[in-house]
């Protein structure tokens, strides 16, 4: 399987952690108590989702998502 690049996002939780999701990964999340504790966790959260489709012989989820910024006055 080729190297892929897949959009993440992280934010705030309610109850004061962080968790991130990808939104390319339907259900693909983990979370930590700081953002970059989240970004040390998402390897292995795409690692366990992708292998879902590996071990299937099912093809894996094809990027999608851009991510940009927008500045709102």
């Amino acid at each position: 399987m080729p190297n892929r690049s897949y959009a993440y996002v992280i934010e705030r939780a309610d109850d004061g952690g962080y968790w991130g999701y990808l939104p390319d990964l339907p259900g693909c999340t983990t979370t930590g108590e700081s953002p970059e504790e989240v970004e040390r966790n998402l390897p292995e959260a795409v690692e366990l989702y992708l292998s879902y489709y590996r071990d299937r012989g099912l093809p894996t989820p094809e990027p999608r998502s851009r991510v940009g910024t927008l500045t709102a006055a």
